[in-house]
Formats: structure tokens, sequence, C-alpha cells
């Protein structure tokens, strides 16, 4: 507030106090109660009118808008500020970046958003994540996919052929525990229908099952909060060891069969994630 503004507001101050004081003489004496009474409220309301000028003028004329607490989802165009684009799960409106670079030790490739949709459990149709599923599109591998494969087909083909990641983002607070348990049920259905198919001897089957018990380890009995996202990357093959399993900050396990049994889980079928299937469907046959 400049000196100016002070002065006039005290002026103002003292104005209308002299005027309220000397208000009363100027009444009749019978009505001397009334007058006194009225003037108390108009000194009250005019005090409470200069107070909020008053407050206006020394913050400098501004008054801001008031906004309600909201998550406003990021917009899928694109992000200014780090140069990426987002896709929206429009069941959820959780945004998964087009493309995806893991920091690591080990150089990785950058990855590709295939699609992206919800998971969701019971009849009612709780939603339990987001899922999105990215792949190595410049793993050269992927050069040698038939032209007349079916979308699931192709599907198939990039698991068993490139790295892949799968980004879930719970919907609501849940835990650790509660996507380990689901994770293992579907990894015994794949079991028994690898078995059902002649594609896992009982030999291979004993030797998965402590990969198995690894990956139950890893998942500590702690919440996972809203919003959070979890990765899980399934390396590239390669002829020198076994493709890896990482649960990103938890830990991983070498086993082929568990790399490439865990993404397809998502895939088999309707899928874990119905949405998730159809909007990678949708990707191949436009993509690929």
């Amino acid at each position: 507030m400049s000196w100016l503004q002070a002065r006039l507001a005290r002026n103002f101050v003292q104005g209308c106090r002299a005027f309220s004081s000397s208000a009363p003489a100027r009444w009749p004496t019978g009505a001397n109660v009334l007058a006194k009474t009225l003037i108390r409220r108009r000194t009250f309301a005019s005090s409470v009118a200069f107070w909020g000028t008053a407050f206006a003028l020394a913050t400098g004329f501004t008054v801001g808008t008031i906004h309600l607490d909201a998550e406003v989802p990021p917009s899928p165009a694109e992000d200014e500020t780090r140069g990426l684009c987002y896709t929206l799960d429009p069941a959820t409106s959780i945004a998964f970046p087009t493309t995806l670079k893991i920091q690591s030790k080990t150089p990785l490739p950058t990855f590709t958003l295939m699609g992206v949709g919800v998971r969701t459990v019971s009849f009612l149709g709780i939603k339990v994540y987001s899922v999105g599923f990215y792949a190595d599109l410049s793993n050269p591998n992927l050069a040698k996919i038939p032209k007349d494969a079916t979308a699931e087909e192709k599907i198939e083909y990039i698991v068993k052929s490139s790295a892949c990641v799968l980004r879930i983002v719970p919907t609501r607070n849940t835990s650790y525990g509660h996507l380990r348990d689901g994770f293992m049920r579907a990894l015994q259905a794949r079991q028994v229908l690898s078995k059902q198919r002649g594609e896992l001897t009982p030999e291979e089957e004993l030797a998965i099952q402590s990969p198995l018990r690894k990956l139950k380890s890893m998942f500590p009995n702690t919440p996972l909060t809203k919003h959070f996202p979890l990765d899980i990357l399934a390396t590239a093959p390669s002829p020198k060891q076994p493709r890896t399993l990482i649960v990103r900050d938890l830990g991983s396990v070498q086993s082929d069969w568990l790399a490439r049994e865990f993404i397809l889980a998502y895939f088999e079928g309707k899928g874990l994630s119905p949405p998730l299937k159809q909007s990678v469907i949708e990707y191949v046959e436009t993509h690929l």
C-alpha cells in the first residue's frame, strides 16, 4: 500500500468514527435508542466493507480464484516439458507414455506402447489396475514376422522374440501381496495349459518351480499406492543365457519359460485384460 492509499484510509476511518459519535445528538431525544442501534449496525457494516477494501489495497487490488482440489489426468497431447506423448486408458483415465525408457545399469532399448487396458475382477467388474504393454519394436528379429500371420500370432511372435514391458498402475490403494497372488494364479493356469498342449515336459515343469518360488518371494507384504506404476520387464532372448523377468525395484529371476509365459498370460484367450488385448490387436493391425 502506498503512503497516499494509507493516508486516505486513515482519513476515511476517522471520518466514520466522528460521524458515528456525533450522530445521536442530531436525532430527537426519543429516538436516541433506535438511532444508536442503527448506527452501530451501519458502523459494523462500514468496518467490514473497509477492511475488505483495505485488504484488497494491501494485496495490490488482486483477487485470486479458488479452485477445488481435483485429480486431472495428463492430456494425451504432447507433454511440452518432456517431449512425451501419452495415451489414456479410457476406463480409468490413467495416462501411459507412448514411449518408455527405463533407467538401468545395463542399457535397455526404448520401448513402444502397443496398447492399454483395465484389469477387472469379480462379476461386479471392480477395476484393479490399468496395464500398458510395451515392446522393443526396433529388435531386428521382428523383421521376420510372417506377413500372413494373424494379429494374435504376431503378438505371440513379438513376446517370444523381443524385450517387453508390462506397466501396471493400480486404480486404488492395494498391496504387493494382492498383485503377487494374482500373478501366481495366472502362472499356475499357464502351467496347466502348457502341459495340455505338450509344451511342458515333466523335467521342465520341475525346473521352473524354483524360479516360481523366487518370483513369489520377491513381493513384500507392503502397500502399493494408488497410481504408483510397477514395471515388469522380460528381457530379449539370448543364446548365452536364459531370459530374465525383472520386477522393477523388487528383484529378478532367470527363466525362459517364466519370462515368456508371464507376458503371454495377458493375451491367452480373452486375456487377463480383454481391453488390453483388443487395444494391442488394433495396434498390430494398424502398424504391423
